[in-house]
Protein backbone atom coordinates (compact mmCIF):
# COMPACT_ATOMS: atom_id res chain seq x y z
CA UNK A 1 0.00 0.00 0.00
CA UNK A 2 1.30 3.37 -0.54
CA UNK A 3 1.55 6.21 2.02
CA UNK A 4 0.50 9.33 1.81
CA UNK A 5 1.42 12.22 4.36
CA UNK A 6 0.20 15.62 5.06
CA UNK A 7 1.64 18.65 6.75
CA UNK A 8 -1.44 20.66 7.87
CA UNK A 9 -4.75 20.10 9.25
CA UNK A 10 -8.00 21.26 7.07
CA UNK A 11 -9.23 25.03 7.36
CA UNK A 12 -12.36 24.71 9.44
CA UNK A 13 -15.50 26.99 9.50
CA UNK A 14 -17.42 28.95 12.06
CA UNK A 15 -21.43 27.50 12.31
CA UNK A 16 -23.38 28.20 15.39
CA UNK A 17 -25.32 25.28 17.56
CA UNK A 18 -28.98 25.26 17.92
CA UNK A 19 -29.89 21.75 19.78
CA UNK A 20 -33.52 20.61 20.47
CA UNK A 21 -35.65 21.31 23.30
CA UNK A 22 -34.68 23.19 26.06
CA UNK A 23 -31.27 25.31 24.78
CA UNK A 24 -29.21 27.95 24.08
CA UNK A 25 -27.31 28.58 21.14
CA UNK A 26 -23.87 28.27 21.53
CA UNK A 27 -20.89 30.35 19.69
CA UNK A 28 -18.41 27.83 18.32
CA UNK A 29 -15.37 27.65 19.13
CA UNK A 30 -15.89 27.96 22.48
CA UNK A 31 -13.58 31.12 24.45
CA UNK A 32 -12.02 31.80 28.27
CA UNK A 33 -13.07 35.10 29.26
CA UNK A 34 -11.06 38.07 27.68
CA UNK A 35 -10.56 35.92 24.95
CA UNK A 36 -7.42 34.17 27.24
CA UNK A 37 -6.10 31.21 25.84
CA UNK A 38 -5.92 29.10 28.98
CA UNK A 39 -7.25 30.16 32.50
CA UNK A 40 -5.21 29.32 35.67
CA UNK A 41 -6.60 29.44 39.23
CA UNK A 42 -6.67 27.12 42.77
CA UNK A 43 -8.82 27.39 45.53
CA UNK A 44 -10.47 25.54 48.64
CA UNK A 45 -13.49 24.68 46.58
CA UNK A 46 -11.73 22.09 44.86
CA UNK A 47 -11.75 20.10 48.25
CA UNK A 48 -15.02 20.92 48.93
CA UNK A 49 -16.71 17.40 49.10
CA UNK A 50 -19.69 16.06 48.03
CA UNK A 51 -22.02 14.32 49.95
CA UNK A 52 -22.17 11.53 47.29
CA UNK A 53 -18.88 10.89 47.93
CA UNK A 54 -18.21 8.69 51.28
CA UNK A 55 -15.45 6.20 50.41
CA UNK A 56 -12.13 8.42 50.16
CA UNK A 57 -9.98 11.03 51.95
CA UNK A 58 -9.65 14.61 50.78
CA UNK A 59 -6.54 16.14 50.25
CA UNK A 60 -5.39 18.74 52.69
CA UNK A 61 -4.12 21.20 50.05
CA UNK A 62 -6.07 22.21 46.57
CA UNK A 63 -3.66 22.22 43.35
CA UNK A 64 -3.43 24.78 41.10
CA UNK A 65 -5.30 23.84 37.82
CA UNK A 66 -4.57 25.20 34.00
CA UNK A 67 -7.71 24.96 32.19
CA UNK A 68 -8.48 25.74 28.18
CA UNK A 69 -10.24 24.26 25.40
CA UNK A 70 -9.87 22.21 22.15
CA UNK A 71 -9.02 24.75 19.64
CA UNK A 72 -10.09 22.88 16.44
CA UNK A 73 -13.59 23.05 17.64
CA UNK A 74 -14.71 26.08 15.65
CA UNK A 75 -17.92 24.52 14.22
CA UNK A 76 -20.93 22.58 15.58
CA UNK A 77 -20.99 18.57 15.66
CA UNK A 78 -23.06 16.04 16.63
CA UNK A 79 -20.70 15.54 19.67
CA UNK A 80 -17.61 16.81 20.55
CA UNK A 81 -15.69 14.11 22.29
CA UNK A 82 -12.53 12.29 22.68
CA UNK A 83 -12.44 8.43 23.74
CA UNK A 84 -8.92 7.90 23.07
CA UNK A 85 -6.31 7.42 25.84
CA UNK A 86 -3.37 9.92 25.45
CA UNK A 87 -0.09 9.62 26.80
CA UNK A 88 2.93 11.88 27.60
CA UNK A 89 6.40 11.70 25.85
CA UNK A 90 9.41 14.10 26.49
CA UNK A 91 6.80 16.52 28.96
CA UNK A 92 4.26 16.82 26.06
CA UNK A 93 0.75 15.37 26.46
CA UNK A 94 -0.85 14.01 22.81
CA UNK A 95 -4.47 13.30 22.82
CA UNK A 96 -7.30 13.46 20.41
CA UNK A 97 -10.85 14.58 19.54
CA UNK A 98 -13.44 14.24 17.14
CA UNK A 99 -16.89 15.41 15.75
CA UNK A 100 -18.49 11.97 16.39
CA UNK A 101 -20.03 12.23 13.05
CA UNK A 102 -20.75 9.83 9.85
CA UNK A 103 -20.32 8.78 7.64
CA UNK A 104 -17.79 11.40 6.92
CA UNK A 105 -16.58 12.98 10.43
CA UNK A 106 -13.37 13.87 11.63
CA UNK A 107 -11.17 13.54 14.82
CA UNK A 108 -7.95 15.57 15.22
CA UNK A 109 -4.46 15.35 17.02
CA UNK A 110 -3.31 17.62 19.63
CA UNK A 111 -0.06 18.15 21.34
CA UNK A 112 0.07 20.47 25.11
CA UNK A 113 3.27 21.51 25.92
CA UNK A 114 3.26 22.77 29.74
CA UNK A 115 6.15 24.78 29.08
CA UNK A 116 3.98 26.61 26.29
CA UNK A 117 0.87 26.12 28.35
CA UNK A 118 -1.08 25.80 24.45
CA UNK A 119 -2.85 23.07 22.78
CA UNK A 120 -1.19 22.69 19.21
CA UNK A 121 -3.05 20.86 16.59
CA UNK A 122 -1.07 18.42 15.05
CA UNK A 123 -3.41 16.92 12.05
CA UNK A 124 -6.79 15.83 11.48
CA UNK A 125 -7.70 12.31 9.63
CA UNK A 126 -10.15 13.54 6.81
CA UNK A 127 -7.00 15.83 5.47
CA UNK A 128 -4.50 12.51 5.79
CA UNK A 129 -7.02 10.48 4.05
CA UNK A 130 -8.70 12.58 1.91
CA UNK A 131 -11.78 10.67 0.83
CA UNK A 132 -13.27 11.18 -2.04
CA UNK A 133 -17.20 12.40 -1.69
CA UNK A 134 -19.86 9.30 -0.41
CA UNK A 135 -16.67 6.87 1.55
CA UNK A 136 -16.52 6.80 4.76
CA UNK A 137 -14.20 9.47 7.19
CA UNK A 138 -13.92 7.99 10.43
CA UNK A 139 -15.40 10.59 13.75
CA UNK A 140 -13.59 9.19 16.12
CA UNK A 141 -9.88 8.32 17.35
CA UNK A 142 -10.73 5.64 19.90
CA UNK A 143 -7.62 3.65 20.38
CA UNK A 144 -4.91 5.06 22.97
CA UNK A 145 -2.16 7.59 21.13
CA UNK A 146 1.55 6.68 22.14
CA UNK A 147 5.15 7.28 20.80
CA UNK A 148 7.35 4.90 19.37
CA UNK A 149 11.07 4.47 19.44
CA UNK A 150 10.89 6.01 16.37
CA UNK A 151 9.64 9.06 17.61
CA UNK A 152 6.21 8.79 15.46
CA UNK A 153 2.92 9.18 17.25
CA UNK A 154 0.40 6.17 16.66
CA UNK A 155 -3.33 5.15 17.17
CA UNK A 156 -6.11 4.07 15.01
CA UNK A 157 -9.38 5.31 14.05
CA UNK A 158 -13.03 4.69 14.69
CA UNK A 159 -16.59 5.20 13.80
CA UNK A 160 -18.78 8.38 15.00
CA UNK A 161 -21.91 6.87 13.85
CA UNK A 162 -22.48 2.97 13.97
CA UNK A 163 -24.41 3.21 11.04
CA UNK A 164 -21.88 4.16 8.46
CA UNK A 165 -19.27 1.28 8.51
CA UNK A 166 -21.31 -0.21 5.51
CA UNK A 167 -20.46 -1.32 1.51
CA UNK A 168 -23.09 2.11 0.80
CA UNK A 169 -20.35 4.30 2.13
CA UNK A 170 -17.36 2.21 0.72
CA UNK A 171 -16.46 0.66 3.95
CA UNK A 172 -13.22 -1.41 4.05
CA UNK A 173 -12.17 -1.08 7.32
CA UNK A 174 -10.50 1.34 9.89
CA UNK A 175 -6.95 3.15 9.68
CA UNK A 176 -3.85 2.57 11.63
CA UNK A 177 -2.06 5.99 11.84
CA UNK A 178 0.82 7.49 13.05
CA UNK A 179 2.16 11.53 13.41
CA UNK A 180 5.59 13.05 13.50
CA UNK A 181 5.09 15.62 16.82
CA UNK A 182 7.54 18.23 15.31
CA UNK A 183 6.09 18.68 12.16
CA UNK A 184 2.67 16.98 12.42
CA UNK A 185 2.98 15.00 9.24
CA UNK A 186 0.64 12.21 9.11
CA UNK A 187 1.06 8.61 7.57
CA UNK A 188 -0.88 5.85 6.88
CA UNK A 189 0.55 2.34 8.31
CA UNK A 190 -2.51 0.40 7.28
CA UNK A 191 -5.96 0.93 5.79
CA UNK A 192 -7.84 -2.19 7.35
CA UNK A 193 -5.50 -4.38 8.50
CA UNK A 194 -7.61 -7.16 9.42
CA UNK A 195 -10.56 -6.35 7.25
CA UNK A 196 -13.92 -4.65 7.73
CA UNK A 197 -13.09 -3.77 11.70
CA UNK A 198 -13.08 -0.55 13.58
CA UNK A 199 -10.17 -0.33 15.80
CA UNK A 200 -11.37 1.22 19.29
CA UNK A 201 -8.75 -0.80 20.95
CA UNK A 202 -4.65 -0.80 21.58
CA UNK A 203 -1.63 -0.27 22.78
CA UNK A 204 1.87 -0.10 21.18
CA UNK A 205 5.17 -1.59 22.38
CA UNK A 206 7.20 1.38 21.83
CA UNK A 207 10.48 -0.80 21.62
CA UNK A 208 9.44 -3.92 19.79
CA UNK A 209 7.28 -1.50 17.32
CA UNK A 210 4.38 -3.78 17.54
CA UNK A 211 0.88 -2.21 17.27
CA UNK A 212 -1.87 -4.29 19.31
CA UNK A 213 -5.38 -4.10 18.81
CA UNK A 214 -9.01 -5.19 19.61
CA UNK A 215 -11.66 -4.39 16.99
CA UNK A 216 -15.39 -3.92 16.48
CA UNK A 217 -16.95 -5.16 13.55
CA UNK A 218 -18.57 -2.70 10.88
CA UNK A 219 -21.33 -4.90 10.82
CA UNK A 220 -22.87 -3.73 13.94
CA UNK A 221 -25.05 -7.11 14.24
CA UNK A 222 -21.44 -9.29 14.63
CA UNK A 223 -20.68 -8.55 18.12
CA UNK A 224 -17.58 -10.29 18.07
CA UNK A 225 -13.97 -8.83 19.01
CA UNK A 226 -10.74 -9.27 17.45
CA UNK A 227 -7.49 -9.58 18.75
CA UNK A 228 -4.85 -8.82 16.26
CA UNK A 229 -0.85 -7.71 16.46
CA UNK A 230 0.39 -6.00 14.03
CA UNK A 231 4.34 -5.24 12.83
CA UNK A 232 4.99 -1.72 12.68
CA UNK A 233 8.67 -2.53 11.18
CA UNK A 234 7.21 -5.17 8.41
CA UNK A 235 4.13 -3.93 7.80
CA UNK A 236 2.06 -7.24 8.15
CA UNK A 237 -0.70 -8.43 10.59
CA UNK A 238 1.56 -10.97 12.73
CA UNK A 239 -1.40 -12.82 15.03
CA UNK A 240 -5.33 -12.22 14.37
CA UNK A 241 -8.65 -14.18 16.02
CA UNK A 242 -11.76 -13.46 17.45
CA UNK A 243 -12.46 -13.87 20.92
CA UNK A 244 -10.31 -10.16 21.63
CA UNK A 245 -10.73 -7.31 23.76
CA UNK A 246 -13.19 -4.73 22.74
CA UNK A 247 -11.43 -1.95 24.80
CA UNK A 248 -8.21 -2.37 26.69
CA UNK A 249 -4.89 -3.95 26.26
CA UNK A 250 -2.24 -4.74 28.82
CA UNK A 251 1.64 -4.32 27.99
CA UNK A 252 4.35 -5.79 30.15
CA UNK A 253 6.80 -3.96 28.79
CA UNK A 254 9.97 -5.68 30.09
CA UNK A 255 8.91 -9.01 28.75
CA UNK A 256 6.93 -7.64 25.42
CA UNK A 257 3.88 -9.97 26.42
CA UNK A 258 0.28 -8.69 26.45
CA UNK A 259 -2.78 -9.49 28.39
CA UNK A 260 -6.63 -9.07 27.80
CA UNK A 261 -9.45 -10.38 28.79
CA UNK A 262 -12.48 -11.00 26.09
CA UNK A 263 -14.71 -8.20 25.38
CA UNK A 264 -13.98 -6.64 29.11
CA UNK A 265 -14.77 -9.17 31.76
CA UNK A 266 -13.46 -13.04 31.40
CA UNK A 267 -10.47 -15.22 31.75
CA UNK A 268 -7.43 -13.10 31.34
CA UNK A 269 -5.58 -14.47 28.13
CA UNK A 270 -1.65 -13.51 27.30
CA UNK A 271 0.02 -13.52 23.90
CA UNK A 272 3.32 -13.82 23.75
CA UNK A 273 5.24 -12.76 20.56
CA UNK A 274 8.31 -15.03 20.95
CA UNK A 275 5.70 -18.05 20.70
CA UNK A 276 3.37 -18.57 17.86
CA UNK A 277 0.18 -19.63 18.01
CA UNK A 278 -3.10 -17.33 19.12
CA UNK A 279 -3.68 -16.33 23.22
CA UNK A 280 -3.81 -18.67 25.65
CA UNK A 281 -6.11 -18.28 28.29
CA UNK A 282 -3.98 -18.36 31.76
CA UNK A 283 -5.58 -16.43 34.93
CA UNK A 284 -8.44 -16.12 36.90
CA UNK A 285 -11.77 -13.81 35.44
CA UNK A 286 -11.29 -10.57 35.63
CA UNK A 287 -12.76 -7.05 34.44
CA UNK A 288 -10.36 -5.14 32.28
CA UNK A 289 -11.23 -1.40 30.97
CA UNK A 290 -8.40 0.47 31.32
CA UNK A 291 -5.16 -0.08 32.36
CA UNK A 292 -1.52 1.61 33.67
CA UNK A 293 2.02 1.01 32.06
CA UNK A 294 4.34 -1.35 33.80
CA UNK A 295 5.61 0.48 36.64
CA UNK A 296 9.58 0.19 38.04
CA UNK A 297 9.35 -2.39 40.30
CA UNK A 298 7.24 -4.97 37.70
CA UNK A 299 3.38 -4.30 38.26
CA UNK A 300 1.03 -3.27 35.66
CA UNK A 301 -2.37 -2.31 37.48
CA UNK A 302 -5.96 -2.54 35.87
CA UNK A 303 -9.59 -1.86 36.72
CA UNK A 304 -12.91 -3.18 35.69
CA UNK A 305 -15.59 -3.62 34.46
CA UNK A 306 -17.92 -0.82 33.81
CA UNK A 307 -20.48 -1.23 36.37
CA UNK A 308 -18.47 -2.20 39.64
CA UNK A 309 -14.87 -1.80 38.80
CA UNK A 310 -11.73 -3.41 40.92
CA UNK A 311 -8.53 -2.21 40.78
CA UNK A 312 -6.62 -4.93 40.22
CA UNK A 313 -2.28 -5.33 39.29
CA UNK A 314 -0.69 -7.94 37.30
CA UNK A 315 2.74 -8.99 38.38
CA UNK A 316 4.51 -9.25 35.31
CA UNK A 317 7.18 -11.48 36.17
CA UNK A 318 4.96 -14.47 37.90
CA UNK A 319 1.42 -13.58 36.06
CA UNK A 320 -0.24 -13.49 39.34
CA UNK A 321 -3.04 -11.20 39.92
CA UNK A 322 -4.04 -9.36 43.05
CA UNK A 323 -7.16 -7.55 43.98
CA UNK A 324 -6.94 -4.65 45.38
CA UNK A 325 -10.56 -3.03 46.19
CA UNK A 326 -12.96 -1.42 44.76
CA UNK A 327 -12.25 1.87 42.37
CA UNK A 328 -15.13 4.34 42.86
CA UNK A 329 -15.58 6.78 45.94
CA UNK A 330 -19.00 7.31 45.66
CA UNK A 331 -22.25 6.87 43.55
CA UNK A 332 -19.96 6.91 39.71
CA UNK A 333 -18.55 3.90 38.78
CA UNK A 334 -17.33 3.78 34.83
CA UNK A 335 -13.54 4.11 34.48
CA UNK A 336 -11.68 4.34 31.39
CA UNK A 337 -8.58 5.75 32.35
CA UNK A 338 -5.91 4.48 34.33
CA UNK A 339 -2.15 5.97 34.91
CA UNK A 340 0.71 5.22 37.68
CA UNK A 341 3.22 7.95 38.61
CA UNK A 342 6.36 7.58 37.70
CA UNK A 343 7.73 5.65 40.65
CA UNK A 344 4.49 3.15 40.75
CA UNK A 345 3.05 3.95 44.10
CA UNK A 346 0.15 6.51 43.18
CA UNK A 347 -2.30 5.65 40.43
CA UNK A 348 -4.69 8.53 39.09
CA UNK A 349 -8.24 8.04 37.72
CA UNK A 350 -11.71 9.53 37.34
CA UNK A 351 -15.25 7.48 38.15
CA UNK A 352 -18.04 8.54 35.76
CA UNK A 353 -16.18 8.51 32.45
CA UNK A 354 -19.59 8.56 30.17
CA UNK A 355 -21.08 11.35 31.26
CA UNK A 356 -21.88 11.04 35.40
CA UNK A 357 -18.67 12.34 36.92
CA UNK A 358 -20.02 15.46 38.03
CA UNK A 359 -22.48 13.83 40.10
CA UNK A 360 -19.27 13.00 42.41
CA UNK A 361 -17.86 16.45 41.60
CA UNK A 362 -15.97 15.59 39.28
CA UNK A 363 -13.62 13.35 41.59
CA UNK A 364 -9.96 13.38 40.69
CA UNK A 365 -8.95 9.98 42.27
CA UNK A 366 -5.45 8.86 43.69
CA UNK A 367 -5.01 5.54 44.65
CA UNK A 368 -1.82 4.62 47.31
CA UNK A 369 -0.77 1.30 45.95
CA UNK A 370 1.22 0.91 49.52
CA UNK A 371 -1.76 1.88 52.21
CA UNK A 372 -4.42 1.45 49.28
CA UNK A 373 -5.58 4.33 50.68
CA UNK A 374 -8.30 6.62 48.02
CA UNK A 375 -7.82 10.06 48.32
CA UNK A 376 -9.40 13.11 46.05
CA UNK A 377 -7.10 15.49 45.12
CA UNK A 378 -9.46 17.37 43.29
CA UNK A 379 -13.42 18.52 42.43
CA UNK A 380 -13.65 20.02 39.74
CA UNK A 381 -17.35 20.15 39.74
CA UNK A 382 -19.09 22.76 40.25
CA UNK A 383 -15.64 24.70 40.11
CA UNK A 384 -14.60 24.74 36.31
CA UNK A 385 -19.03 25.62 35.97
CA UNK A 386 -18.33 28.30 38.67
CA UNK A 387 -15.41 30.09 36.77
CA UNK A 388 -16.17 29.08 32.69
CA UNK A 389 -19.46 27.78 32.67
CA UNK A 390 -18.18 24.41 31.91
CA UNK A 391 -19.70 21.29 33.18
CA UNK A 392 -16.94 18.29 33.07
CA UNK A 393 -18.80 15.12 32.17
CA UNK A 394 -16.48 12.32 32.36
CA UNK A 395 -12.93 11.49 30.55
CA UNK A 396 -11.53 8.87 28.56
CA UNK A 397 -7.86 10.30 28.39
CA UNK A 398 -5.85 10.93 30.98
CA UNK A 399 -1.52 11.06 31.92
CA UNK A 400 0.83 11.77 34.72
CA UNK A 401 3.99 13.64 34.02
CA UNK A 402 6.96 12.83 34.01
CA UNK A 403 7.89 13.23 37.27
CA UNK A 404 4.32 12.35 38.69
CA UNK A 405 4.15 16.43 39.05
CA UNK A 406 1.25 16.84 36.30
CA UNK A 407 -2.32 15.08 35.93
CA UNK A 408 -3.50 15.84 32.64
CA UNK A 409 -6.93 15.48 31.64
CA UNK A 410 -8.84 15.88 28.61
CA UNK A 411 -13.05 16.27 29.68
CA UNK A 412 -15.96 15.35 27.57
CA UNK A 413 -18.27 18.47 28.91
CA UNK A 414 -21.33 21.02 28.17
CA UNK A 415 -21.18 24.51 27.92
CA UNK A 416 -24.77 25.06 28.68
CA UNK A 417 -26.24 24.89 25.34
CA UNK A 418 -29.03 22.15 26.72
CA UNK A 419 -29.88 22.02 30.89
CA UNK A 420 -31.16 18.74 32.44
CA UNK A 421 -29.96 16.04 34.35
CA UNK A 422 -28.35 14.30 31.15
CA UNK A 423 -26.48 17.28 29.28
CA UNK A 424 -25.45 17.35 25.99
CA UNK A 425 -21.26 16.75 25.11
CA UNK A 426 -20.84 20.20 23.51
CA UNK A 427 -16.78 21.01 24.06
CA UNK A 428 -13.83 18.83 25.27
CA UNK A 429 -11.64 20.90 27.64
CA UNK A 430 -7.77 20.03 28.52
CA UNK A 431 -7.51 20.78 32.60
CA UNK A 432 -3.11 20.00 33.68
CA UNK A 433 -3.70 19.91 37.68
CA UNK A 434 -0.16 20.57 39.31
CA UNK A 435 -0.21 18.08 42.26
CA UNK A 436 0.92 19.98 45.49
CA UNK A 437 4.34 17.92 46.65
CA UNK A 438 2.53 17.23 49.89
CA UNK A 439 -0.02 15.44 48.28
CA UNK A 440 2.31 13.18 46.33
Amino acid sequence: MPVRTVQSAAALGVLLLILPGESTALDYPPRLPDGQPVATFTGEDLLARPATVTDAVVARNPPTVDFLYYPCQTYAAPTWSAWGDGSVHGGVYYSAIGDHDGPRGNAFVHAYDPATRRLRLLTDVASVLAMPAGHYVPGKIHSRLQVASDGWLYYATHRGKTTVTTDEYHYKGDWILRTRPADGRTEVVAHGPVGKQCLPCSVLDPQRLVFYGGTQAGDRDDKRHLFFAYDLRARRVRQEGYGGPSRAIVLAQSTGRVYFAPDQNGPLHRWDPAEDGPPKAIGPEVGLRAASAETPDGYVYAVGPKSDPTLWRLDVATEKVERLGRAPVGTCTYVTTLDADPTGRFLYYVPGAHGSSREDGAAVVQFDTRTRQKKVVAFLHPALKKRFGYTPLGTFSAAVGPKGERLFITWNGNLGGRKGRHLAWEACALTVLHIPESER
